[in-house]
């Protein structure tokens, strides 16, 4: 079964647009892996330049894929050269009703 998940990725100073950059790379490394659905994904950028993506695993197997993939286990490490991964709710917009954030794509 499919599992969509919603990842904040907020960038380390001076990194925002390195950040940027490797987002445009992220889902086509995971569509040519196997290891995402073909539905776009939604990118986004809290008011503190904190990116917010929703995108669709194939499966928790493809998952637990990912974690073993050399491809991807690179692209990892270029994420954390630039940003941490923060959970959802400590951004500001999470405790809004209707959370809203800037479009990235």
């Amino acid at each position: 079964m499919a599992l969509i998940v919603i990842v904040a990725y907020k960038p380390k100073t001076g990194k925002n647009e390195a950040l940027k950059q490797l987002m445009k790379t992220h889902i086509p490394i995971l569509k040519k892996e196997g290891l995402v659905t073909e539905r776009d994904s939604i990118i986004m950028e809290a008011a503190d330049g904190t990116i917010v993506e929703v995108f669709e695993w194939l499966s928790e197997e493809a998952v637990q894929q990912a974690h073993k993939n050399p491809e991807v286990l690179k692209m990892w490490a270029a994420y954390f050269e630039v940003c941490e991964v923060i959970p959802l709710n400590t951004l500001n917009e999470a405790n809004m009703m209707f959370a809203s954030f800037i479009p990235f794509n």
